[in-house]
């Protein structure tokens, strides 16, 4: 499971990480030799479509979202797991239909292409809607370690870090929930 959230996390920092180099490197290319890149602007918004998708399939599993827990962290431990419960489940509810509707866009688009460089969109478009899928299964993966009260990576990091912060004199930390 481990690898598989690392290639995710991965997949999402990289076209995060390309988005920024396709751009600053148009920027660059535009004001000192006045060219442009070919489907910048086109590849760009693919890319970050497929960040997206992937972002929300990582930040779900884990249970990151930015988010104000007034309300969670008032709770008892039981009171916390069944609100990650409804609050997991209300995410699966959304997800799988979203994952489902991004794929049925995607098998319409047909043979559309980018503007400069005619690359089909379903190359890109599949990617990202591969996230959106891995965001629904990752959610199924969250609910099923809530019930069965097993904590996340996440949760084992947040406790980590706040134990070296005990150490050092800071005030330690409840990891949160989603």
């Amino acid at each position: 499971m481990r690898k598989l959230l690392s290639t995710v996390e991965s997949l999402a920092a990289l076209s995060l990480l390309l988005i920024a180099a396709v751009t600053a490197s148009n920027v660059v290319l535009r004001d000192l030799f006045a060219v442009q890149i070919p489907d910048w602007f086109d590849g760009s918004k693919l890319l970050m479509a497929i960040a997206l998708f992937w972002g929300i399939a990582v930040a779900t599993y884990h249970g990151a979202h930015i988010c104000v827990d007034v309300v969670w962290e008032h709770l008892s431990k039981p009171g916390r797991r069944l609100m990650d419960l409804v609050s997991g489940t209300v995410t699966l509810a959304f997800l799988g239909p979203m994952a489902w509707m991004v794929w049925t866009k995607v098998l319409g688009s047909g043979t559309q292409a980018t503007t400069d460089l005619r690359l089909p969109l379903i190359w890109f478009t599949s990617v990202a809607a591969t996230g959106a899928v891995a965001a629904a299964l990752l959610a199924v993966v969250r609910l099923i370690d809530v019930a069965r009260g097993v904590e996340d990576r996440a949760v084992e990091l947040a406790a980590a870090h706040s134990s070296t912060d005990t150490d050092r004199g800071a005030p330690a930390e409840e990891p949160r929930g989603p």
